[in-house]
Protein backbone atom coordinates (compact mmCIF):
# COMPACT_ATOMS: atom_id res chain seq x y z
CA UNK A 1 0.00 0.00 0.00
CA UNK A 2 1.46 3.33 -1.07
CA UNK A 3 1.45 6.55 0.44
CA UNK A 4 0.32 7.97 -2.90
CA UNK A 5 -2.42 6.09 -3.55
CA UNK A 6 -3.60 6.56 0.11
CA UNK A 7 -3.86 10.50 -0.99
CA UNK A 8 -5.23 9.48 -3.85
CA UNK A 9 -8.25 7.98 -1.74
CA UNK A 10 -8.51 10.92 0.47
CA UNK A 11 -8.49 13.44 -2.20
CA UNK A 12 -11.54 11.17 -4.08
CA UNK A 13 -13.42 10.81 0.19
CA UNK A 14 -12.84 14.90 0.19
CA UNK A 15 -14.51 15.89 -3.29
CA UNK A 16 -16.87 12.98 -3.38
CA UNK A 17 -15.75 12.72 -6.96
CA UNK A 18 -13.20 10.97 -8.80
CA UNK A 19 -12.61 13.24 -11.55
CA UNK A 20 -12.39 16.38 -9.70
CA UNK A 21 -10.20 14.12 -7.05
CA UNK A 22 -8.36 13.37 -9.98
CA UNK A 23 -7.92 17.14 -11.70
CA UNK A 24 -7.04 18.33 -7.79
CA UNK A 25 -3.58 16.08 -7.94
CA UNK A 26 -2.93 16.62 -11.35
CA UNK A 27 -3.47 12.91 -12.37
CA UNK A 28 -6.12 11.36 -14.86
CA UNK A 29 -9.09 9.97 -13.67
CA UNK A 30 -8.80 6.59 -15.68
CA UNK A 31 -4.84 6.05 -13.18
CA UNK A 32 -7.36 7.74 -10.25
CA UNK A 33 -9.90 5.01 -10.49
CA UNK A 34 -7.18 1.94 -11.58
CA UNK A 35 -5.09 2.88 -7.86
CA UNK A 36 -8.77 3.05 -6.24
CA UNK A 37 -10.06 -0.28 -7.14
CA UNK A 38 -6.36 -1.88 -6.59
CA UNK A 39 -6.61 -0.27 -3.32
CA UNK A 40 -10.37 -2.08 -2.55
CA UNK A 41 -8.77 -5.55 -3.71
CA UNK A 42 -5.64 -4.53 -1.87
CA UNK A 43 -7.57 -4.27 1.61
CA UNK A 44 -10.28 -6.72 1.13
CA UNK A 45 -13.52 -4.98 1.14
CA UNK A 46 -15.29 -2.35 -0.99
CA UNK A 47 -14.34 1.30 0.46
CA UNK A 48 -16.74 3.56 -1.80
CA UNK A 49 -20.21 3.58 -3.96
CA UNK A 50 -19.38 4.74 -7.32
CA UNK A 51 -22.86 6.44 -9.37
CA UNK A 52 -23.41 8.74 -11.89
CA UNK A 53 -23.60 11.70 -9.44
CA UNK A 54 -20.33 10.77 -8.00
CA UNK A 55 -19.45 8.63 -5.08
CA UNK A 56 -19.87 7.76 -1.44
CA UNK A 57 -17.58 6.01 1.25
CA UNK A 58 -18.99 2.20 2.97
CA UNK A 59 -18.98 1.86 6.17
CA UNK A 60 -15.27 0.20 5.67
CA UNK A 61 -14.78 3.10 3.85
CA UNK A 62 -14.96 5.61 6.61
CA UNK A 63 -12.96 3.54 9.02
CA UNK A 64 -9.92 3.21 6.48
CA UNK A 65 -10.63 6.96 5.92
CA UNK A 66 -9.98 8.11 9.56
CA UNK A 67 -6.92 5.91 9.49
CA UNK A 68 -5.63 6.70 6.35
CA UNK A 69 -5.86 10.48 7.13
CA UNK A 70 -3.57 9.53 10.33
CA UNK A 71 -1.25 8.08 8.46
CA UNK A 72 -0.73 10.47 5.65
CA UNK A 73 -0.41 13.06 8.69
CA UNK A 74 2.51 11.15 10.27
CA UNK A 75 4.04 10.67 6.67
CA UNK A 76 4.02 14.37 6.44
CA UNK A 77 5.25 15.55 9.98
CA UNK A 78 8.21 13.30 9.51
CA UNK A 79 9.02 14.67 6.27
CA UNK A 80 8.79 17.83 7.71
CA UNK A 81 11.06 16.93 10.48
CA UNK A 82 13.80 16.14 8.33
CA UNK A 83 12.96 19.87 6.67
CA UNK A 84 13.53 21.51 9.63
CA UNK A 85 17.04 19.85 10.65
CA UNK A 86 18.63 21.86 7.61
CA UNK A 87 16.61 24.60 7.69
CA UNK A 88 16.55 27.92 10.71
CA UNK A 89 13.99 26.63 13.75
CA UNK A 90 10.31 26.58 11.61
CA UNK A 91 8.13 23.96 11.12
CA UNK A 92 4.22 23.24 13.38
CA UNK A 93 3.99 22.61 16.60
CA UNK A 94 0.69 20.66 17.78
CA UNK A 95 -0.89 20.98 21.01
CA UNK A 96 -4.25 19.17 22.77
CA UNK A 97 -5.58 21.33 25.20
CA UNK A 98 -8.53 20.83 27.64
CA UNK A 99 -10.65 23.26 29.04
CA UNK A 100 -8.66 24.33 32.17
CA UNK A 101 -6.81 27.43 33.73
CA UNK A 102 -3.46 26.27 32.45
CA UNK A 103 -4.83 27.43 29.06
CA UNK A 104 -3.66 30.89 29.72
CA UNK A 105 -0.16 29.63 30.93
CA UNK A 106 -0.02 27.46 27.36
CA UNK A 107 -0.98 31.10 25.55
CA UNK A 108 1.74 33.01 27.13
CA UNK A 109 4.53 30.38 26.53
CA UNK A 110 2.99 30.22 22.65
CA UNK A 111 3.43 33.73 22.92
CA UNK A 112 7.21 34.07 24.24
CA UNK A 113 8.47 31.26 21.85
CA UNK A 114 6.77 32.76 18.75
CA UNK A 115 8.28 35.89 19.42
CA UNK A 116 11.74 34.03 19.75
CA UNK A 117 11.20 31.47 16.53
CA UNK A 118 8.42 33.68 14.22
CA UNK A 119 8.81 30.54 11.85
CA UNK A 120 7.51 28.37 13.85
CA UNK A 121 3.65 27.92 13.81
CA UNK A 122 1.24 26.54 16.26
CA UNK A 123 -1.87 23.78 15.71
CA UNK A 124 -3.79 24.14 18.87
CA UNK A 125 -6.60 21.68 19.04
CA UNK A 126 -9.29 22.18 22.06
CA UNK A 127 -10.51 18.37 22.86
CA UNK A 128 -11.27 16.28 25.51
CA UNK A 129 -8.64 14.82 27.81
CA UNK A 130 -9.36 11.05 26.16
CA UNK A 131 -8.94 12.58 22.51
CA UNK A 132 -5.68 14.41 23.68
CA UNK A 133 -4.18 11.47 24.77
CA UNK A 134 -5.24 9.48 21.75
CA UNK A 135 -3.73 11.67 19.35
CA UNK A 136 -0.16 11.83 21.86
CA UNK A 137 -0.16 8.20 21.73
CA UNK A 138 -0.62 8.03 18.31
CA UNK A 139 2.44 10.87 17.32
CA UNK A 140 -0.60 13.52 16.24
CA UNK A 141 0.00 15.78 19.00
CA UNK A 142 3.26 16.58 20.43
CA UNK A 143 2.00 18.51 23.74
CA UNK A 144 -0.78 18.27 25.87
CA UNK A 145 -2.53 20.07 28.23
CA UNK A 146 -4.10 18.01 30.38
CA UNK A 147 -6.71 17.78 33.21
CA UNK A 148 -5.83 15.28 36.49
CA UNK A 149 -6.50 12.65 37.22
CA UNK A 150 -4.27 11.12 34.11
CA UNK A 151 -2.03 8.16 34.12
CA UNK A 152 1.11 9.74 33.10
CA UNK A 153 3.66 6.51 33.50
CA UNK A 154 3.92 7.15 29.75
CA UNK A 155 4.67 11.11 29.46
CA UNK A 156 6.87 13.22 30.85
CA UNK A 157 5.12 16.31 31.73
CA UNK A 158 4.79 19.60 34.03
CA UNK A 159 2.46 20.05 37.10
CA UNK A 160 1.05 23.81 36.55
CA UNK A 161 0.84 26.13 39.61
CA UNK A 162 -3.01 27.38 38.74
CA UNK A 163 -5.63 25.03 40.42
CA UNK A 164 -9.41 24.92 38.57
CA UNK A 165 -11.93 24.95 41.14
CA UNK A 166 -14.67 22.89 40.88
CA UNK A 167 -18.46 24.29 40.37
CA UNK A 168 -21.58 24.32 38.95
CA UNK A 169 -22.84 26.25 35.97
CA UNK A 170 -27.02 26.95 36.31
CA UNK A 171 -29.07 29.75 35.11
CA UNK A 172 -29.77 32.48 36.62
CA UNK A 173 -33.27 31.97 37.78
CA UNK A 174 -32.62 28.58 39.22
CA UNK A 175 -33.49 27.78 42.55
CA UNK A 176 -30.17 27.65 43.74
CA UNK A 177 -28.92 31.07 42.11
CA UNK A 178 -27.20 33.62 43.33
CA UNK A 179 -25.42 31.57 46.38
CA UNK A 180 -21.63 32.22 47.32
CA UNK A 181 -21.29 28.18 47.35
CA UNK A 182 -23.48 25.07 46.84
CA UNK A 183 -22.72 22.10 48.14
CA UNK A 184 -23.88 18.62 46.95
CA UNK A 185 -26.48 17.44 49.02
CA UNK A 186 -27.99 20.61 47.90
CA UNK A 187 -27.57 19.54 44.08
CA UNK A 188 -28.76 16.07 44.44
CA UNK A 189 -32.06 16.46 43.68
CA UNK A 190 -32.14 18.64 40.95
CA UNK A 191 -31.76 17.72 36.76
CA UNK A 192 -27.57 17.30 36.36
CA UNK A 193 -25.59 17.90 33.58
CA UNK A 194 -22.37 15.46 33.89
CA UNK A 195 -18.71 15.61 32.02
CA UNK A 196 -18.52 12.23 29.94
CA UNK A 197 -15.25 11.45 30.90
CA UNK A 198 -15.64 8.37 33.13
CA UNK A 199 -12.96 8.88 35.82
CA UNK A 200 -13.98 12.42 36.13
CA UNK A 201 -17.58 11.16 36.11
CA UNK A 202 -17.09 8.41 39.17
CA UNK A 203 -15.47 11.28 41.48
CA UNK A 204 -18.59 13.88 41.06
CA UNK A 205 -20.81 10.85 41.75
CA UNK A 206 -18.85 9.99 45.06
CA UNK A 207 -19.03 13.67 45.46
CA UNK A 208 -22.40 13.50 45.47
CA UNK A 209 -22.92 10.28 48.01
CA UNK A 210 -25.83 8.64 45.28
CA UNK A 211 -25.22 5.88 43.00
CA UNK A 212 -25.51 7.09 39.97
CA UNK A 213 -28.87 5.41 38.75
CA UNK A 214 -30.50 7.59 41.27
CA UNK A 215 -29.71 10.61 40.12
CA UNK A 216 -31.58 12.54 37.14
CA UNK A 217 -28.75 13.05 34.84
CA UNK A 218 -30.57 14.20 31.07
CA UNK A 219 -27.12 14.94 29.57
CA UNK A 220 -23.20 14.20 29.22
CA UNK A 221 -21.02 16.30 27.63
CA UNK A 222 -17.70 16.47 26.31
CA UNK A 223 -16.69 20.13 26.00
CA UNK A 224 -18.48 22.75 28.30
CA UNK A 225 -19.23 25.13 25.20
CA UNK A 226 -21.82 22.65 24.05
CA UNK A 227 -22.98 21.78 27.45
CA UNK A 228 -23.90 25.61 28.17
CA UNK A 229 -26.23 26.14 25.68
CA UNK A 230 -28.22 23.20 27.63
CA UNK A 231 -28.01 24.83 30.44
CA UNK A 232 -28.86 28.15 28.88
CA UNK A 233 -32.28 25.77 27.62
CA UNK A 234 -32.79 24.80 31.20
CA UNK A 235 -31.92 21.37 30.76
CA UNK A 236 -30.00 21.14 33.98
CA UNK A 237 -27.19 22.41 35.69
CA UNK A 238 -24.17 21.42 34.79
CA UNK A 239 -20.26 20.22 36.53
CA UNK A 240 -17.70 22.19 35.48
CA UNK A 241 -14.48 23.97 36.36
CA UNK A 242 -13.41 27.44 36.07
CA UNK A 243 -11.09 27.24 33.88
CA UNK A 244 -13.78 26.45 30.74
CA UNK A 245 -14.08 29.91 29.12
CA UNK A 246 -17.96 28.77 28.13
CA UNK A 247 -18.67 29.86 31.48
CA UNK A 248 -18.98 33.55 30.54
CA UNK A 249 -20.39 32.81 27.18
CA UNK A 250 -24.05 33.40 28.11
CA UNK A 251 -25.59 36.62 29.97
CA UNK A 252 -28.22 34.44 32.12
CA UNK A 253 -25.66 31.97 33.40
CA UNK A 254 -23.86 31.91 36.19
CA UNK A 255 -21.45 30.04 38.57
CA UNK A 256 -21.12 28.75 41.59
CA UNK A 257 -17.95 26.95 43.35
CA UNK A 258 -18.77 24.22 45.25
CA UNK A 259 -18.02 23.33 49.20
CA UNK A 260 -16.35 22.24 50.37
CA UNK A 261 -13.83 23.44 47.74
CA UNK A 262 -12.30 20.85 45.45
CA UNK A 263 -9.82 21.95 42.92
CA UNK A 264 -8.40 19.99 40.22
CA UNK A 265 -4.39 20.82 38.89
CA UNK A 266 -3.68 20.10 34.99
CA UNK A 267 -0.42 19.45 33.29
CA UNK A 268 1.68 20.00 30.37
CA UNK A 269 2.26 16.48 29.06
CA UNK A 270 4.63 15.01 25.82
CA UNK A 271 5.44 11.57 25.33
CA UNK A 272 8.53 9.35 27.30
CA UNK A 273 11.31 8.72 24.78
CA UNK A 274 9.90 10.38 21.57
CA UNK A 275 12.30 11.96 19.14
CA UNK A 276 10.75 15.40 18.48
CA UNK A 277 11.11 17.84 15.48
CA UNK A 278 13.87 20.87 16.27
CA UNK A 279 10.86 22.84 17.39
CA UNK A 280 8.97 20.99 19.52
CA UNK A 281 12.16 19.85 21.49
CA UNK A 282 13.00 23.85 21.90
CA UNK A 283 9.20 24.40 23.64
CA UNK A 284 9.53 21.34 25.82
CA UNK A 285 12.74 23.14 26.68
CA UNK A 286 10.79 26.06 27.19
CA UNK A 287 8.52 24.55 29.55
CA UNK A 288 11.70 23.05 31.43
CA UNK A 289 12.10 25.92 32.39
CA UNK A 290 9.22 27.04 33.77
CA UNK A 291 9.21 23.96 35.61
CA UNK A 292 12.31 24.86 37.14
CA UNK A 293 11.26 28.49 37.91
CA UNK A 294 8.23 26.86 39.69
CA UNK A 295 10.63 24.53 41.96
Amino acid sequence: MELRTLRYFLAAAEEENITRAAELLHVTQPTMSRQLMDLEREVGVTLMYRGKKGMTLTDDGRFFRQRAEEIVELADRLEQAFVEKSTNVSGVIIIGAAEAVGGRLVAKLIKQFSDKYPQVQFNLYNETVDNIKERLDKGLADIGLLLEPIDVAKYDYVRLPHKDTWGILLRDDHPLAGQPFITTEELAEYPLILPLRKSIRAEIVNWLHREEKELKIPLYYTLLSNAALMVEEGLGCAFCMDGALAIHGGPHLQFVPLYPKRTTYSVLAWRKNQLFSPATSLFIQEINLLRASME
